[in-house]
């Protein structure tokens, strides 16, 4: 199970890169059947690289709410810690 997306981005740019190989290829053949293939695997890219894109906002969101959390309760373990040590006194 892969957390960031970079390897969803990875894939996409290589899926869409050799879609727009297969259009080419087909369009200087005269293959439209070719052509068709390039573009939907060229529309394939696209949508794992948006995959990816989603996948590291919510990555950085989760690593984000982690470390606030994480901030939050040692500054609460922190006042807690001078309040007692003020009552002492």
């Amino acid at each position: 199970y892969e957390m960031s997306g970079t390897g969803d981005k990875i894939s996409g740019y290589a899926n869409e890169a050799v879609g727009n190989i297969k259009q080419a290829i087909g369009k200087a053949v005269g293959s439209a059947r070719l052509q068709g293939e390039g573009k939907a695997q060229e529309f394939k890219g696209e949508a794992q690289q948006v995959k990816g894109d989603v996948k590291n906002a919510a990555h950085s969101a989760a690593d984000q709410a982690t470390s606030s959390s994480t901030s939050d309760r040692v500054a609460g373990s922190y006042n807690d810690a001078m309040g007692e040590a003020k009552q002492s006194v």
